[in-house]
């Protein structure tokens, strides 16, 4: 397995380097190509074109084109590290973020929510305020009813 490095600046063929993750395989450059050398098995790639947006490269590997994918320094580090993960919010109660009238409940005791899902619309100053989950959670307790007047900060659900 190789995976393809690039420098952190300005993407041009010369910021380019193809390692080996697997000790099997050897790899040489020699001008614009890479040869690759794994178990009697040779594969020249040649970089053919670069898609900065997409991460990803048009390469020839003996003679036939294929499109790669590419990561930069900085987003390996991240990775070994482990700080490219996404953090998960365990949602505890919701509140109020401004008072209102309760127009709609979108949820039941028992359910289960992940992040952006309706859980209530709550009025405001005339206008309709759908509010979503910012974590997961199990609905634990409804604290209020369609109809209900509530004040800011006023816990309006509970989770598990």
């Amino acid at each position: 397995m190789i995976q393809v490095i690039v420098s952190d600046t300005t993407l041009d063929f010369d910021d380019i380097a193809i390692q080996a993750i697997d000790q099997n395989l050897k790899i040489h450059q020699h001008e614009d190509t890479y040869v690759l050398i794994q178990n009697d098995k040779v594969y020249r790639i040649k970089i053919l074109e670069i898609f900065t947006e997409e991460k990803k490269l048009k390469v020839l590997i003996n003679d036939k084109q294929a499109i790669i994918g590419y990561k930069s320094e900085l987003m390996l580090n991240l990775e070994k590290y482990g700080l490219n993960k996404v953090k998960t919010i365990k949602l505890n109660q919701l509140k109020a973020p401004m008072p209102g009238l309760i127009k709609n409940i979108a949820v039941e005791i028992g359910q289960n929510v992940s992040v952006g899902d309706n859980l209530l619309t709550l009025e405001a100053m005339k206008m309709e305020n759908i509010i979503k989950a910012s974590g997961v959670g199990v609905v634990k307790a409804i604290q209020v009813t369609i109809g209900q007047s509530v004040e800011k900060n006023e816990i309006l659900l509970d989770f598990e």
